[in-house]
């Protein structure tokens, strides 16, 4: 049975009513003093089971945390619960900081969030060992393995925690861990005995669809008006293609901002504060540069270009629908990514001087990405077994394998045939551009002035556009049947395995974005219904108004999963409010009356 004074917090404090069972046990390990390592995915509640002990305890918890705003947004969250939680960074204050230590001396702060590099400094150290911290929660335990995908090498330091406290309990926290990963964790930190906690990695309110790169930029429009009103973040591999793509939606009169480590601090803050507050609602930014955004409401997240290693794909697409509500995954692939990431790899390995195992490790996970991006197995299940996890159900009903959304290309071994001859009629040495002006059969000067049109390829696939016909090459590259040589201008080269496909031996598999289009995800169609609509915009506006009003995200104040329950329920007294997810003693007292009279307007 869950301790009766955890239930009672979590209800009054959080407006929940039970925990999840992997959140009661990582809560347990806490107040058990047991070390941990909980493996949570994002949206899973991670956060709730080191926030919610010291409210037991009455003890200070250290959080150590990678991203400044992310700790601001926890600090905001606690504040508005009335927990005492307090950060400590480059923008803390000195009057802040006075503050700060006043209130861990006399024993009421109860949350710490501080960075790893923090730990650096032995006055800082000293002021926690006179404190007496007795617990460390290390959020994005992940960041401290070589094997991961984020890995930064101030959390290395961290295994000193052992050293210095050594009656604390360490707790690592993070959402994206496969077992390698899982066990250089434990390892680094030097825990002892840990509770190791792991949950399901599905996230069932997410569809995820990974669908050919053909329009990049009508396909990103299709999926903005899609969810016309609501937030996304659009992924891109390089900053070139954050700032012309968010060019070309600006033109377009959608208000998009850029996120790169190439926009100076000031730039980069401003796109984060007007995406948190919901003035903006659409960031395009680098897939290679962490954006430590907490909003709750992300409706999707749009990636034009392949993610380097499948636990990055994990933790970008986890950023939407932390609420619980359904979202969108959408994975635009070319297998021309996979030689932009090798190229990538490589020529940092050779600049930075990275190891040999770094560089093997890197390539591993670009082959794992790419795996998964060409498989035909279904997206949910393919994700959750990559971490070690079993999926059970027979569809997921939320891919894109799944809704029937790509299909298979009719005579695609047939087309494949006609791609490879027209490879090897050109004598290999020409690249993409050109082979496919030969197979649509394209009266342009160089392909008459090299005697191209009067070959036996020529016109061979003259009904097919130009990017379909991109798209198939770069999946038969995918297929290991073609390559391409040449950096600068690469080159087609067949493969050994094409003379086996050329002879009719081999079958090929190309496939296609479905023609009779996208077919809504169960989470999707089962979100909206008994929901208010208009009520729902009325409680946006009142909740983006207080929040501007008390200068935080309106994420903050209130959940779109709170608002859409009181939208469907439209309750008429405070008691029935007090039954909403999300209100507890301390929302109800402080929004409550504001809520019903929106509601009662409505």
């Amino acid at each position: 049975m869950p301790d009766p004074r955890v239930t009672e917090i979590l209800r009054r404090t959080w407006g929940f009513e039970s925990l999840r069972p992997l959140q009661e046990r990582a809560i347990d390990a806490a107040l058990g003093r047991r070390d941990s390592l909980v493996v949570l995915p994002t949206g899973g509640g991670k956060s709730l089971c080191y926030q919610l002990p010291p409210q037991l305890t009455g003890e200070l918890t250290v959080v150590i945390s990678p991203l400044i705003s992310l700790m601001k947004d926890q600090v905001d969250s606690l504040r508005e619960l009335g927990i005492d939680a307090r950060e400590l960074n480059s923008t803390t204050t000195a009057v802040q900081k006075r503050d700060l230590v006043q209130a861990a001396r006399e024993r009421s702060l109860r949350l710490l969030f501080i960075s790893p590099e923090r730990l650096a400094a032995d006055r800082f150290v000293d002021f926690l060992a006179e404190l007496g911290v007795r617990t460390f929660a290390i959020d994005e335990a992940h960041c401290i393995s070589h094997w991961g995908h984020d890995f930064r090498p101030e959390y290395r330091q961290l295994g000193a925690l052992r050293d210095r406290f050594p009656e604390a309990a360490l707790h690592a926290y993070t959402a994206t861990a496969t077992e390698s990963v899982r066990r250089d964790i434990a390892a680094q930190l030097r825990l002892r005995d840990p509770d190791v906690l792991i949950g399901t990695f599905d996230r069932a309110n997410l569809s995820y669809r990974v669908l050919p790169r053909v329009e990049p930029l009508n396909q990103t429009l299709e999926v903005i008006e899609r969810h016309s009103g609501e937030a996304g973040i659009i992924y891109c591999i390089r900053k070139k293609d954050v700032d012309e793509l968010t060019a070309s939606l600006r033109k377009r009169g959608i208000d998009a901002r850029a996120y790169h480590a190439g926009l100076a601090p000031a730039a980069r803050t401003a796109t984060q504060n007007a995406f948190a507050e919901e003035s903006c609602n659409i960031v395009v930014a680098t897939v290679a540069f962490g954006m430590g955004i907490d909003r709750s409401n992300i409706r999707f997240v749009l990636h034009t270009g392949l993610p380097k290693s499948i636990e990055h794909y994990q933790q970008e697409t986890g950023r939407a629908g932390r609420d619980g509500l359904e979202a969108d995954c959408v994975l635009l692939y070319s297998a021309a990514d996979v030689l932009l990431w090798r190229s990538i790899v490589e020529r940092s390995a050779a600049e930075g001087g990275a190891t040999p195992d770094y560089v093997r490790a890197s390539l591993h996970h670009i082959d794992d990405i790419d795996r998964y991006a060409r498989g035909a197995v279904c997206r949910h299940r393919a994700l959750v077994q990559y971490f070690g996890e079993e999926y059970a159900k027979p569809s997921c009903a939320a891919c894109d394998l799944c809704l029937g959304d790509v299909e298979e290309v009719a005579g695609a071994t047939v087309i494949a045939q006609k791609i490879l001859s027209c490879v090897v009629r050109v004598d290999q040495r020409f690249g993409i551009g050109h082979v496919i002006s030969v197979l649509r059969g394209e009266e342009t000067d160089r392909v008459r002035k090299l005697g191209h049109d009067r070959l036996s390829t020529y016109g061979l696939l003259a009904d097919h556009p130009q990017g379909e016909l991109r798209d198939w090459i770069y999946q038969l590259i995918g297929h290991g049947l073609l390559a391409q040589d040449g950096e600068q201008y690469p080159v087609l080269k067949l493969t050994a395995g094409a003379r086996g496909v050329l002879r009719g031996e081999e079958e090929v598999r190309l496939v296609q974005i479905a023609r009779k289009g996208r077919r809504k995800a169960k989470a999707e169609r089962e979100s909206w219904e008994g929901v208010d609509e208009k009520l729902f915009e009325s409680l946006r506006k009142f909740r983006r108004e207080l929040a501007s009003a008390r200068g935080v995200p309106p994420y903050i104040i209130l959940g779109d999963r709170s608002l859409r329950e009181i939208a469907r329920l439209r309750p008429h007294s405070l008691g029935e409010l007090a039954e909403v997810f999300g209100i507890g003693e301390v929302k109800l007292a402080d929004l409550g009356q504001g809520i019903l009279s929106v509601v009662a307007g409505s």
